[in-house]
């Protein structure tokens, strides 16, 4: 007797769906949600701390868990500067920024806040240094560099002679010459 495997939401716990990957639609609209709801909050309230005196914080994004009950928040201060320093006072300030995101949506939950540093302005800004590495732009104009086309320089009759046919048939083929371009050591050519 053949099993079938079972239907319906027992069959998915545990195991992610085949060919998904990333977030659901749900929690991409769910986080961008909260997002513009979080920088509403952070623009009309003024938090009691030192570190966030003067500082304008940008949120980047928010990802939602898939119960969407805990939100890691990505920020990055303006111009980068005491990033640790402001991320730690918001942390210390999530349970307050929580419950005004909790009036400011409508949602069945208002996510717990996790504020972290998002690293990927640093990380473009290395990856722009690195091409801007003279070595790198010199290997980069290599590989984009066209290889020359082959010459052709003459063509050759070929005449393959079949047992019992008369006169054969004539097959033209161009002969290819050598390529042009820079000889390596490894060249066996007798040139």
């Amino acid at each position: 007797m053949k099993r079938h495997p079972p239907k319906g939401r027992s069959a998915a716990k545990g195991k992610p769906k085949p060919g998904r990957s990333g977030a659901s639609q749900r929690q991409l609209r769910a986080g961008e949600l909260v997002r513009h709801a979080l920088v509403n909050v952070l623009y009309e309230e003024e938090l009691q701390n030192e570190t966030m005196a003067g500082v304008s914080v940008t949120i980047t994004e928010v990802r939602l868990s898939p119960d969407l009950r805990n939100a890691s928040v990505y920020v990055e201060p303006l111009g980068g500067q005491h990033a640790d320093e402001v991320v730690k006072a918001l942390n210390r300030h999530a349970g307050f920024l929580r419950g005004r995101l909790g009036h400011a949506i409508d949602m069945k939950f208002t996510p717990a806040l996790k504020f972290l540093h998002d690293q990927s302005f640093a990380e473009a800004e290395r990856m722009a240094r690195l091409f801007d590495n003279p070595r790198i732009r010199e290997d980069l104009a290599k590989v984009d560099a066209p290889e020359p086309e082959p010459e052709v320089v003459e063509t050759r009759r070929i005449t393959p002679k079949v047992p019992g046919s008369k006169g054969g048939v004539v097959i033209t083929a161009p002969k290819i010459g050598p390529k042009t371009g820079p000889k390596t050591g490894n060249d066996t050519s007798g040139s």
